[in-house]
C-alpha cells in the first residue's frame, strides 16, 4: 500500500514547490546566490526528472518504491519531497499517510474500485494539485447483501 501511496505523491504531490529564503550568500557551481534571496524549490520538477526517475518518469509505476524511498531515489534524499524537506517538513506527514492507509484499507474491504469511462485526467495546480473535474470512480460492493 505504501508503494501505491508514494507514486501518486511523486506524480501529483500536494504542493508544486517549496519557498525558502537564503540566509547567506551561497555558491552553486558557477552561480552565486545572494543572501536573503527567495528560492523556489520546484519539487514537481524534481519528481518528474528523467535523470532521477528514469525514462518512464511520467508513468504510474508504484513498483519503483518496492525497496523503499531511499532505493527508489538512488539514495538522493532530495529527490522525493512531497511534504517538504529538512526541519520544515510538514508536521502532519505521518498522520496524513496513516490516515490514507486506514481509509483505503477500509474502502478496499468493502468495494472494488474502477475508473468511470467518463473520467478525464486533468490535474490542475490551485495552491495544491487537484483533479480539475474530480475523480469519477465506480464502486462495486464485494458483499452481495449490500
Amino acid at each position: 500500500m505504501t508503494m501505491i501511496i508514494n507514486e501518486p505523491l511523486r506524480l501529483y504531490g500536494p504542493a508544486v514547490g517549496l519557498l525558502r529564503k537564503g540566509g547567506s550568500e551561497v555558491r552553486l557551481g558557477n552561480l552565486v546566490l545572494p543572501a536573503d534571496i527567495d528560492i523556489l524549490i520546484a519539487n514537481a520538477a524534481l519528481h518528474h526528472d528523467p535523470q532521477l526517475w528514469g525514462d518512464n518518469v511520467h508513468l504510474f509505476k508504484p513498483e519503483r518504491f518496492a525497496e523503499g524511498i531511499a532505493k527508489a531515489t538512488n539514495y538522493n534524499t532530495t529527490a522525493f519531497c512531497p511534504f517538504g524537506l529538512g526541519p520544515r517538513t510538514c508536521v502532519g506527514t505521518t498522520f496524513a499517510i496513516m490516515e490514507v492507509k486506514i481509509a483505503v484499507s477500509m474502502i478496499l474491504q468493502r468495494y472494488t474500485i474502477s475508473l468511470s469511462p467518463a473520467y478525464v485526467h486533468a490535474p490542475v495546480s490551485i495552491i495544491t494539485v487537484k483533479p480539475q473535474h474530480g475523480i469519477q470512480v465506480i464502486l462495486q460492493s464485494l458483499h452481495h447483501d449490500a
